[in-house]
């Protein structure tokens, strides 16, 4: 039996996305499972392996390979000692490789039960991005009731999930994106920033002198996942206790940066910075992960949250979705669709 997944021959431009038919259908060994992917992410984290600087890619040492970090699916077939899954049942993971494909073999541990009768195009935006912010908040930040946060890129895939998240804790949140998006944030409860206008330390500053009840400036957490601002500039923000929590892969450009950071946090000025990242907080505690991707799909399945789903796109426009992706025109998670 053959079936189909995205190549990445060498790393590179979205047109080294090439969509390839194996023929190499094998049985799952011992304690793997095959997963028929239902739906696959789409994330920076991607286009950065693609391009061979994310972390990960590293870890490969060269291509080709299959690109796809998070994924839902159905559990096709079992290794002989698996126990745990039934055929059918709907499952969901962070493979961080491997995803783009019609099919996946996965440990049997590495994966996660999917509520019976969810989008699977809503619950893969949880594994990645809502995972991310979820952490954040609370296992990083530690975040309070009626707190004050800020985020960049806020109608972004992670962007998105901060602020939904946020609105459950009361939160008050601010985020930047261009006038044109305003609207996404205002619906879901944040207060928007055009950034290309206003000098974004005068702005919050401003605002949140007025809305502080002590009059303190500042917001209490901001959650830095984009390139070309500085560090010490969103630190600047941070009102008296507030944390820095930088999220996503960084370039060695940014070491500098990263340095001055940690030299900031040897300062008691009651101000913390803080790096995250999925999968090494994964790896280091994998039940929280375990944990806290169940909870959100509980809420998913309450309705208490909805993930925006910006495009569904068949597997073989997998180019084309990198392409929309790096436009920075995205209003939430594209979603490549591996089979009906």
């Amino acid at each position: 039996m053959k079936y189909k997944h995205i190549s990445i021959p060498q790393f590179g431009w979205p047109e080294n996305l090439s969509l390839v038919e194996k023929d190499d259908f094998r049985e799952p060994q011992d304690n793997d499972v095959r997963v028929k992917v239902l739906a696959a992410g789409v994330s920076f984290a991607d286009i950065l392996m693609r391009e061979g600087i994310h972390p990960e890619s590293w870890n490969l040492g060269r291509a080709p390979f299959t690109p796809g970090w998070d994924i839902v699916g159905v559990v096709e077939k079992l290794g002989d000692k698996v126990s745990k899954w039934q055929t059918g049942q709907m499952v969901t993971a962070l493979p961080i490789v491997g995803g783009y494909s019609e099919y996946i073999f996965l440990p049997s541990d590495e994966l996660i039960p999917v509520p019976q009768g969810l989008d699977p195009a809503e619950a893969v935006s949880l594994v990645l991005n809502y995972t991310t912010a979820y952490q954040m908040l609370h296992s990083c930040a530690h975040i309070k009731e009626g707190e004050r946060i800020l985020m960049y890129g806020a109608t972004g895939g992670v962007g998105t999930a901060l602020l939904e998240l946020g609105t459950l804790v009361n939160l008050k949140m601010y985020g930047t994106a261009s006038h044109s998006k305003h609207n996404i944030i205002s619906g879901l409860g944040g207060i928007p920033i055009d950034y290309k206008s206003v000098d974004l330390v005068q702005e919050i500053n401003k605002v949140t002198s007025n809305d502080n009840d002590d009059g303190e400036r500042g917001v209490d957490a901001v959650f830095h996942g984009i390139r070309g601002i500085s560090l010490k500039s969103s630190y600047d923000l941070l009102r008296s206790g507030g944390r820095l929590v930088a999220y996503g892969p960084f370039s060695p450009t940014d070491i500098g940066d990263w340095m001055m950071m940690f030299t900031l946090n040897l300062v008691p000025d009651n101000r913390n910075f803080l790096l995250y990242s999925i999968q090494t907080l994964k790896r280091i505690k994998p039940d929280w992960f375990y944990e806290d991707l169940t909870l959100l799909l509980n809420l998913l399945e309450q309705k208490k949250i909805k993930p925006i789903v910006a495009a569904r796109m068949p597997l073989n426009q997998a180019a084309q979705a990198h392409e929309l992706l790096a436009s920075g025109s995205v209003q939430g998670k594209i979603v490549l669709i591996c089979n009906d």
